[in-house]
């Protein structure tokens, strides 16, 4: 297989089109658990019957380890917004309609959000072991529920074509409370497309029929999870996020 179409560069991988199909290549260095782990993480989603991209194999290109599954052809939300902001709230409410959509699903194999919050916070080295406990107490009270959640939920893992709406990227999935999932999505908003956020979820929040103070009391958790891989300026705005709400509110 001689792979030259690249459609994406991302840490970690790069992402080729090789006919009708996609191969997800991974540098030498990345672990084989984690990629085995993603390939399991979206065949589980995919018996949930939701409009996803199908797992063909997993194998090695020159050495490193690969993923391969369906190509999907279309655009994404993301560059649909970018080339017709006029029809943003449109396509916001197909957004936040399709989030929805998977929520409603159930995948009892993935992983628990719940678990991966914990050991996540608790890897984050920049806290002090003070706010890690008071965190670790706010994600303990939260209810627990097992809504499917993407992790990573954006207009740039949207996929639109004639056939619908398709989800990609699973590599973060996991089951949970579906608010701890719109906060992750909130956050990422603020940082990527901050005339969106706020509008984004009131959006889900009235259409879901959620509170909005009950997504607020996740975002220090998420917040403190993405310390992990965020980039320096990105951090300056997660802090916000863990100041701004007092821990026992």
């Amino acid at each position: 297989m001689k792979l030259e179409d690249i459609l994406a560069t991302r840490t970690n991988k790069t992402i080729y089109r090789y006919e009708d199909t996609v191969v997800k290549v991974f540098d030498k260095d990345h672990p084989k658990s984690l990629i085995l782990n993603e390939a399991l993480n979206q065949s589980r989603v995919e018996e949930t019957g939701l409009q996803i991209p199908k797992i063909k194999s997993v194998g090695k290109v020159d050495g490193c380890w690969s993923i391969t599954m369906d190509y999907i052809p279309g655009q994404t939300l993301h560059e649909m917004m970018k080339e017709h902001p006029e029809k943003n709230d449109e396509l916001l409410e197909l957004f936040v309609d399709l989030q929805i959509k998977m929520h409603a699903q159930t995948a009892p194999l993935l992983t628990k959000l719940k678990d991966k919050l914990v050991r996540k916070i608790q890897s984050v080295t920049e806290l002090d072991a003070t706010t890690k406990y008071e965190l670790l107490m706010r994600l303990e009270s939260m209810p627990k529920h097992t809504k499917l959640c993407h992790g990573d939920f954006l207009p740039s893992n949207i996929i639109i074509n004639d056939q619908g709406a398709y989800i990609i990227d699973w590599s973060h999935a996991t089951q949970g409370n579906a608010s701890g999932d719109v906060a992750t999505t909130y956050l990422k908003m603020t940082l990527f497309y901050p005339e969106l956020a706020d509008k984004y979820i009131k959006l889900f929040c009235k259409k879901s029929d959620t509170a909005l103070q009950y997504v607020q009391k996740w975002l220090p958790i998420v917040a403190a999870q993405q310390l992990i891989t965020a980039a320096d300026e990105e951090k300056e705005i997660l802090y916000k996020w863990l100041d701004v709400i007092d821990f026992q509110g």
